[in-house]
């Protein structure tokens, strides 16, 4: 089995340009945890997580209102936060050298380029979605549960 097999495909992304708040708010409405960064051409330049916008928010211990919150965010720029060393995979490799270099590295996620340019997402969700199915798989083929 390859990474191709389970990615998404449907990916929400990001632009260096945008902002923190517009980066907050697509995490928030789609439950996501990384965004890819993007340039105009679909090349991969980042990474935005939700550890990113957390480094970035103001203090919760600040007592701050969440549109004083938003308002902070909304002026820092995307560019500013990213993980710009970003690992990715191909669409081709074997998901178990995915999942070694997920648990290896402790990344939530790898982007899936191909030359270079993003094509789909693998997350640790998408492969315990996975086991799950072989667990449900091995119980109905009559195996311990």
């Amino acid at each position: 089995m390859h990474v191709k097999d389970l990615m998404q495909t449907d990916i929400a992304t990001l632009r260096t340009n945008d902002s923190l708040d517009v980066a907050d708010d697509i995490m928030g409405m789609g439950r996501f945890r990384h965004l890819p960064v993007v340039q105009a051409n679909g090349r991969l330049v980042g990474i935005v997580s939700q550890r990113d916008l957390l480094r970035a928010s103001v203090s919760s211990l600040l007592k701050v209102s969440a549109h004083k919150q938003q308002q902070w965010l909304g002026k820092v720029a995307v560019r500013d936060v990213m993980s710009k060393n970003v690992v990715a995979v191909e669409a081709d490799t074997e998901i178990e050298d995915a999942l070694k270099l997920l648990l290896v590295e402790k990344f939530g996620c790898l982007p899936v380029v191909e030359k270079k340019k993003l094509v789909g997402i693998l997350t640790d969700t998408d492969l315990l979605e996975y086991l799950q199915r072989l667990l449900q798989a091995g119980k109905q083929r009559g195996g311990k549960g």
